[in-house]
Parts: C-alpha cells; sequence; structure tokens
C-alpha cells in the first residue's frame, strides 16, 4: 500500500513477514541520541517530543496548542540541530504574502520573460517546517500550504517543487473559529496542548535553560536527517495486521461519539502506529501503539472523551503494560514512573551538594512530598513499591540538615 495517505481498495497497511524487533535500531537510536537529551533539556514537555517523535518518523504533522513562551519553536529548532537538517521558521500574520514563505521571483530571470522562483533560505528546501500562529493563515497562501502539508509539493504557475520536508509543526494559542481553516487544521494529524509548567517545577526549568544557554549549538547526535528518511522508509515493512480489528472498533467507537474521523485521516493514522512500533524498535504493532489517537481532537471538550475510549480499546486488547508498548501508552490520568524516578534522582543529586541554601532546601522537601503525593497514583504495584521506598530513603536527609 502507499502510505501517502490516499485512500486504497481496502484502505489497509500490509508489512512484510518480518516482524519483533528491529535488526538495525534506528528508531530506539533517535530516541536515545535525540529525544532523551531533549527531555532533559525542556522540562515537562515529554508529551510534546514524544509526538514530535512520532510524527516525525510517520511524516506527518503537528499542530501544538499553547501560549507564547512555551518552548514550540524552541523544541522544533533543538530537532533540527540534532539531526543537523535545515529548518525554516515564520511567525504569520494576516498579512503574509506567498513570497515569505516560499520565496520571490528571481529579479534576473524575470527580465529574461521566466518566472523562476528563488527558494534559497525558504520553505521549499527545508526539513522541519514550523509555523507560528499558523491559523493567521490568509486566502493568498492557503491553497499552496494546502499543497505543501498533505502533499510535499509546491506549485507556481509551470513551476513544481518536490519537497524534502520531513515534518510540518504548526503552532496557536487558540484553536480555528473560522470554518474557512478548518481544511489546514484538518492537515495536522495530531494536536496536543503545550502549556507553562506547574510551579512546583519552575526550578527545574530555570536550570535546565540555563544549562541550555551556556551549552550554546554543540551536539552529540552523529543521525543524518537521511537517516530519519531511511527510517520512514520502514513504515511499509511494520506489520498491522494484530491490531487492525481492535483499530477498526475503535475508530468506529469515536465516529458513535461524535468524533470526526474520515475514511482519509483513519487510513492516515495507520502511519502513526506503525510510527510507534519503530520507536519501541518494533516491525509489527501492538494493541498499545493505539495511545496516538488520543491527539486527533479537534476542541479541548473532545480530550477527555477519546482519551478514556483509547485508553478502553487498549486494556481490552492485552493493555499499556505488554513487552516493547511505547510509554506513552500508559493511562493518561496516571503518573509516569519513569518521569518520577527522574525527579527522585534530582533531589539526590541536589542534596548531595553541601553548600545548598537553605530555601533551595525547603523547596526540595515541598517537591518531594508532591512526588510522594503522585506515587500513589502509579499504577503498577512494582514501581509503586520501588518509588516508595526511594522516598523513604530520601526523607531522613532533611531531618539530618535540619538537625545540624
Amino acid at each position: 500500500m502507499d502510505l501517502s495517505g490516499d485512500e486504497t481498495a481496502n484502505g489497509e497497511l500490509n508489512g512484510s513477514a518480518e516482524v519483533g524487533l528491529v535488526t538495525e535500531d534506528l528508531g530506539q537510536r533517535l530516541t536515545r541520541e535525540v529525544f532523551a537529551p531533549m527531555k532533559e533539556m525542556f522540562v515537562g514537555k515529554d508529551e510534546v517530543i514524544d509526538l514530535l517523535a512520532i510524527c516525525l518518523v510517520g511524516g506527518e504533522n503537528l499542530f501544538i496548542l499553547g501560549p507564547p513562551g512555551t518552548a514550540k519553536s524552541a523544541l522544533v529548532q533543538e530537532l533540527a540541530l540534532r539531526l543537523e537538517g535545515q529548518m525554516f521558521d515564520y511567525l504569520l500574520t494576516r498579512f503574509t504574502e506567498p513570497n515569505e514563505l516560499f520565496g520571490p521571483f528571481d529579479i534576473r530571470r524575470l527580465r529574461e520573460g521566466e518566472l523562476v522562483t528563488n527558494t534559497e533560505g525558504m520553505l521549499p528546501l527545508a526539513d522541519f517546517v514550523f509555523l507560528d500562529e499558523l491559523l493567521n493563515a490568509n486566502s493568498a497562501i492557503l491553497n499552496s500550504l494546502l499543497m505543501v502539508l498533505n502533499e510535499r509539493v509546491f506549485r507556481r504557475g509551470r513551476e513544481t517543487f518536490r519537497l524534502p520536508t520531513l515534518m510540518v509543526v504548526g503552532a496557536s494559542n487558540s484553536l480555528p473559529q473560522d470554518e474557512a481553516l478548518g481544511a489546514l487544521f484538518d492537515r495536522f494529524l495530531l494536536r496536543v496542548r503545550c502549556d507553562n509548567v506547574p510551579t512546583e517545577h519552575l526550578g527545574r526549568v530555570l536550570r535546565a535553560g540555563w544549562q541550555r544557554e551556556l551549552a550554546g549549538t554543540t551536539r552529540s547526535s552523529q543521525l543524518h536527517v537521511d537517516r530519519i528518511r531511511e527510517l520512514q522508509g520502514q513504515l511499509r515493512e511494520v506489520d498491522l495486521t494484530p491490531i487492525l480489528p481492535s483499530y477498526i472498533d475503535l475508530v468506529g467507537r469515536l465516529r458513535l461519539a461524535g468524533i470526526k474521523i474520515s475514511d482519509r485521516r483513519a487510513v492516515k493514522l495507520q502511519r502513526m502506529t506503525a510510527a510507534s512500533a519503530l520507536m519501541c524498535g518494533r516491525h509489527q504493532a501492538i494493541p498499545s501503539d493505539l495511545w496516538v489517537l488520543r491527539h486527533i481532537w479537534d476542541t479541548d471538550e473532545q480530550q477527555e472523551v477519546i482519551a478514556a475510549l483509547v485508553d478502553g480499546a487498549i486494556a481490552a486488547a492485552g493493555g499499556a503494560e505488554q513487552s516493547g508498548s511505547h510509554p506513552r501508552a500508559r493511562q493518561t490520568d496516571a503518573p509516569d514512573p519513569e518521569v518520577l524516578g527522574t525527579e527522585l534522582r534530582h533531589i539526590v543529586t541536589r542534596l548531595d551538594d553541601a553548600e545548598l541554601p537553605s530555601a533551595e532546601r525547603s523547596q526540595l522537601r515541598d517537591e518531594l512530598g508532591l512526588l510522594a503525593s503522585r506515587c500513589e497514583w502509579v499504577t503498577n504495584a512494582h514501581q509503586r513499591e520501588y518509588l516508595r521506598s526511594e522516598i523513604q530513603v530520601i526523607w531522613p536527609r532533611f531531618d539530618v540538615a535540619e538537625v545540624t
């Protein structure tokens, strides 16, 4: 089947006979060298980063909803730096003209009577595209953008550009209100919120941000964007047969709940489940890969309904604790034990500092109290008990400091 997202006779993604773990583990290497370090740099953005990874591997577009100053463009810029790719970002206004995105006509060629676009440094040559305030797009550029988003093609007059774009990320601080923007919004297959982190994590945000400033642009990953294209090519090899019954049933339930899923979107969403499998080092999809469907909402009100239906489908098909499951497959209302463990290790590291100010020590104590409360909601009993024991070891260190 052609994975471009166009409808086919049966609308199914058929893989090769090979199943199980990927021999050349590009997906897990991408996680280890690119996305895991990004999670360390951008506190509280794990969900956004995981969806950037899925859309990158799946070759689809991501819409980020959130206020200014929540690191939306910085995340895409960091990704482009780590993969040594060319990025194009632009803040759209109601008056943005096509030339500002796609490039002006070449004046020298125009004098010769030829309409040729000068695309140097513009969107048609970019591997990564970030469009801020996406919903300000006007009718002058809307049709061109739709073709870029859906077909990775830009046409102007007799010119046709096949674009190297791996992913387009659009951002806005609001959802579309104008029906004319519905088609543009629909081209972003997955959606995610990106808000300011809770106050109790602000200290970590400040420290991570300062370290990022000091680090500059030096990056350690040796992965080139061509390896991403190679990984995208492996989507065809992912066997979706094991999850098709669950997938079909889930799409039906979502439609009955009033969630609009066109046949085109249903076909394209298969790419996202295949991408989830590849990111976990598998060539075979498992039911937990359906987690990506939590992010197909059109409104805030739909998010809870969709999450409940998706989590129910995953649980009915075997749950999210299967071997090789994507970490994001865990139920949305339960905290991630790996994230809690990282936060506990951070507290221990800070407590090892003999010159730690008393005010920061007090703040760390408050953070530990919050972590202790969140640990009680971890669904896996073994992980919950382990975190409890770690917390019990840390508490006495505060008492000792107060005595001394």
